[in-house]
């Protein structure tokens, strides 16, 4: 190896190959997993992103929302980027630009200025605001920055101006969810509730779910109910516009006057009991109307309760095409259920959407071994555990809770599974493993139009079914010998 000089460079280390190797082969050990499991102080490779993440998924679910981040402008790329390459959709955001002035001085300035150039370009009917590490850490005081702006005429006073408090280095991209949605809900139902007036609606929140898909099959299912609702908040426009050669930056979301009303709704119905939480403990003290949360309808059973809850709480029979439907998801499980039964699996993901895989594999007869969040609670160690307790197919299963993806990898490769299911982040150990990844979930970056598959009710049943049983079909046509490699499967 040379420089442009023309001068030899002596590499500072030299590694012999039979290091390599033996290195290569120990991280595969029971030995190298007992200490990677004793580290504390370092995470790799974690299967969340972190709150300002969530908080920009929640603003954009809102009819003419423009997400303002008070931070570094590296920040807010960083957030865009994640949305656009998932989604592979625009993902239009502001930021203040927060720099050393602003850690050194705070950001009143830079958030006044934005929101002044934000009003006054954009033309956006809300700015939702949330902040990244910088200004939660000198302590910005949003409350006290946004009466400010408005006093003085920055934007006008009756200009929605939602924000929360959405730390980095705190919780992850649901809880930034979470807490943004709350911000605008309470924003905009503001002096709302008007006694005795019931819209008649529900009011859906599917919680952080960046599946387009999953938000259209959520409409048909209630279009088939013919039940009225109000998604809050609607990203399925957002992040699934036609293309007709018309660039628009607020295309869909729930409209702002549909949401204000949404305090005097008949019925709020929370799916995903961990990326709501704070909102619905609001919503169950503010808005009129019954309060109802669910899980995230994965697998037949929780689709199932989710048809006789709507049923029951609009007094409306279950619709005859969704019975078919479940008929027919049914009997493609039974048509399908030897590619699958008994298969072990490695999970790893969103509390919800966790909870939804491990679900799904028991009802098929599958062997989830290891399940792993890498942002979770007791609570959901608990849920989990009493999950997997039910079924005979949990039994040998192990919840792990607060590890990360270099955690699983020690897993897979000391106790082997034939497939993961998880995000792109899982590619790599999949790789190691030399077992097929089941990209379902946030992000994916490395695949087209998955988000566009809806994974929840019957419908994602059917998805998940085929999805998983055919890739196991290819993997045996891909490795038989010829003797085997035969027509039917």
């Amino acid at each position: 190896m040379a420089n442009n000089l023309g001068l030899a460079v002596k590499p500072v280390t030299e590694i012999p190959e039979e290091e390599v190797q033996r290195v290569a082969a120990w991280i595969n050990s029971e030995e190298y997993k007992e200490k990677n499991f004793a580290r504390t102080a370092l995470t790799i490779n974690p299967a969340h992103a972190c709150q300002p993440l969530g908080a920009e998924l929640a603003a954009h679910g809102f009819e003419g929302s423009l997400p303002f981040v008070h931070g570094s402008q590296g920040c807010a790329s960083y957030y865009r980027s994640t949305l656009n390459r998932h989604f592979r959709e625009p993902a239009p955001a502001v930021s203040d630009a927060m720099t050393e002035d602003g850690a050194v001085f705070g950001g009143q300035n830079n958030l006044h200025e934005g929101l002044e150039n934000a009003y006054n370009i954009y033309k956006p009917k809300m700015i939702s605001v949330f902040t990244s590490c910088m200004p939660e850490i000198i302590g910005d005081d949003l409350t006290a920055f946004i009466k400010n702006a408005k006093q003085k005429g920055v934007v006008p006073k009756d200009f929605p101006t939602p924000y929360a408090n959405t730390p980095s280095f705190n919780g992850s991209h649901v809880h930034g969810y979470d807490a943004m949605l709350l911000a605008i809900l309470q924003t905009l139902t503001e002096g709302k509730q008007i006694e005795g007036r019931c819209t008649g609606k529900l009011n859906l929140l599917p919680g952080f779910d960046a599946n387009t898909g999953n938000y259209w099959e959520y409409k048909r299912i209630l279009k088939a109910f013919g039940i009225p609702y109000t998604v809050l908040a609607d990203i399925s426009e957002v992040f699934d516009a036609p293309n007709d050669g018309t660039y628009r930056p607020y295309p869909g979301g729930t409209k702002l006057e549909d949401a204000a009303d949404s305090i005097n709704g008949k019925v709020t119905l929370a799916l995903g009991t961990y990326s709501n939480a704070k909102t619905f403990s609001w919503i169950k003290d503010n808005y009129s109307g019954k309060h109802v949360s669910m899980p995230t309808p994965f697998g037949i059973a929780k689709t199932d309760a989710l048809l006789l809850k709507l049923s029951e709480l609009f007094e409306k029979p279950v619709p005859e095409s969704l019975k078919e439907e479940r008929g027919r998801a049914v009997d493609l499980m039974t048509d399908a259920h030897q590619y699958i039964h008994g298969k072990k699996f490695a999970v790893y993901g969103d509390p919800d959407y966790l909870l939804g895989y491990v679900s799904f594999l028991l009802e098929m007869g599958a062997k989830p071994v290891h399940v792993l969040c890498s942002k979770g609670s007791k609570k959901l160690e608990k849920e989990l555990n009493a999950l997997l307790e039910a079924s005979p197919y949990g039994k040998s299963a192990k919840v792990y809770i607060n590890k990360d993806l270099w955690h699983l990898r020690s897993l897979v490769m000391t106790e082997p599974v034939d497939a993961v299911i998880g995000d792109t982040h899982g590619k790599f150990l999949a790789r190691d493993a030399n077992i097929p990844l089941f990209r379902f979930g946030f992000p994916i970056f490395d695949r087209v139009n998955l988000h566009r598959e809806p994974l929840i009710g019957y419908q994602g049943v059917i998805n998940m079914v085929s999805t998983i049983c055919n890739k196991f079909i290819d993997l045996v046509d891909d490795s038989c010998d010829e003797r085997h490699f035969e027509m039917m499967r």
